[in-house]
């Protein structure tokens, strides 16, 4: 049986004032979720009520914290998210038709990881190498299509 009312009143009154301010969708979503939990429902109906996985109601209902509106916010939003820029992408590609031993390195062959650190190095963007095998990708098929429509 769900919990109901376990916000405290100033708890209720600042999730619905952060609800109708915020312009963010997943903040509010996430939002809801906590006063929708305060109503008695359960992570099913929920899920089913906005539309999203019981996974995503459970992990937000047990890690957003009401006294804290930033714990349901975007991490990304505060700048710790760090996007491939153009210019990242432009170096990546000048990079990587280039050998290693070019430039120095002790290995005869890039690697995702490889690329990503030594970006990283060059460009303080850190990428896991799996995104930047993703963003060579998306660039090879960009390349290929303007080819193939020419």
């Amino acid at each position: 049986m769900p919990v109901t009312n376990f916000l405290k009143p100033y708890q209720k009154e600042q999730l619905q004032q952060a609800l109708r301010e915020s312009q963010c969708p997943y903040f509010r979503e996430r939002v809801l979720m906590l006063l929708l939990m305060n109503d008695g429902k359960t992570y099913q109906e929920i899920a089913g009520f906005i539309g999203c996985s019981y996974r995503t109601v459970a992990y937000w209902c047990t890690h957003g914290e009401p006294d804290n509106l930033d714990s349901m916010k975007d991490q990304r939003q505060n700048g710790n998210y760090r996007k491939a820029t153009t210019e990242y992408i432009e170096l990546l590609m000048e990079i990587v038709r280039r050998k290693p031993s070019e430039l120095g390195l002790n290995f005869d062959a890039w690697s995702g990881e490889r690329l990503a650190n030594y970006l990283a190095q060059s460009t303080g963007i850190q990428l896991t190498g799996a995104h930047v095998r993703k963003l060579l990708k998306k660039q090879q098929e960009s390349t290929s299509r303007r080819c193939c429509t020419r």
